[in-house]
């Protein structure tokens, strides 16, 4: 069922379907019988989308409590292996994961918050024990990483990531765009509408990769004639590795800086210095990124130009969410 949150001003933000590990959301369905809620998880950012928890442990038909687990061998292609009693549990795993995945297909997700270290959640630096018995965090966990494997183009996180501020305003910053493209093709998939989405989101993808925009803008420029299905798959593969790219604050700036040019005929001169001390600022690193961009938004609203009105850079997800006020 579809569902709007209230987000900042008039606009509502539709609330996209994120794939979670069931413990972050407080559910006690650990090896151990416990959980690990994420407050950040369900009382922030939960406002704004609609989970779909993930066991495999729990799922695949383990009890609670259980013999705690680890995997074993080769990084890229582990065994599943309870610690005390040795017990083989790989194929188990296999065979639910990619059970689940083909109903996950369904889900039309925008993104997966996976649980840290988890020999079946984790997605990255999991531990893999050689056959000397030693560590090494190489791996990920049996599940994660064959949902990365089925579903390349959706972003993915784990908690502990996400305690990065830069880290997790990535993340969500993809989700939601993802979620417009998404409604996007389900609205307009034509030439048109793949256009009109570019127009609004070149500012955004110019502050992760202008490189890869450009190329995007040529593609949709010369996307009349081309088969539909391979066209969109091309943008939103080369959208979705546009915005894995950091937004550093040299990017930023510049693409603030390529703003203020569709204004240059109306700021007076005192309101180019105040905006050009404001980015300066922000590159020197004294204030975060709100603060230019707010700054921007108020000398777009009032001098009420058009193209800059409809970027999604200056409004890219809720603004209750916070994620431009780090330093």
């Amino acid at each position: 069922m579809s569902k709007s949150q209230q987000g900042s001003g008039d606009q509502r933000w539709h609330r996209p379907k994120i794939g979670i590990s069931t413990c972050l959301l407080g559910e006690q369905v650990r090896y151990d019988g416990g959980h690990k809620l994420d407050r950040f998880l369900t009382n922030t950012f939960g406002q704004f989308v609609e989970w779909v928890p993930v066991c495999p442990e729990v799922e695949c038909g383990l009890p609670i409590p259980r013999e705690s687990m680890r995997l074993e061998g080769d990084p890229e292609h582990p065994r599943l292996v309870t610690s005390r009693t040795r017990r083989d549990l790989t194929e188990r795993m296999v065979n639910w994961a990619r059970k689940r995945l083909k109903e996950l297909e369904k889900e039309d997700l925008c993104g997966f918050v996976f649980k840290s270290k988890s020999p079946s959640s984790g997605m990255e630096r999991v531990k893999v024990f050689d056959k000397h018995g030693m560590p090494h965090k190489v791996g990920s966990g049996i599940f994660a990483g064959a949902f990365m494997k089925r579903f390349p183009l959706i972003p993915v996180e784990e908690d502990g990531r996400l305690h990065d501020p830069e880290l997790r305003e990535n993340f969500i910053e993809r989700i939601f765009c993802l979620d417009r493209y998404r409604n996007m093709l389900r609205s307009d998939a034509t030439v048109k509408g793949l256009s009109d989405f570019h127009a609004k989101h070149k500012m955004l993808l110019m502050a992760h990769d202008s490189d890869i925009t450009r190329k995007m803008g040529a593609l949709v420029g010369q996307a009349r004639g081309r088969q539909r299905d391979r066209l969109f798959a091309e943008y939103e593969a080369m959208m979705i590795k546009a915005l894995s790219r950091k937004a550093t604050r040299r990017k930023n700036a510049n693409v603030l800086m390529h703003m203020m040019g569709y204004l240059k005929k109306h700021l007076t001169a005192d309101e180019k210095q105040e905006m050009l001390a404001i980015i300066s600022q922000y590159k020197e690193e004294l204030i975060p990124l709100i603060v230019p961009v707010t700054l921007m938004s108020h000398y777009v609203r009032k001098h009420d130009e058009p193209y800059l009105k409809l970027q999604y850079y200056l409004n890219p997800h809720p603004i209750e969410l916070k994620l431009r006020n780090h330093a």
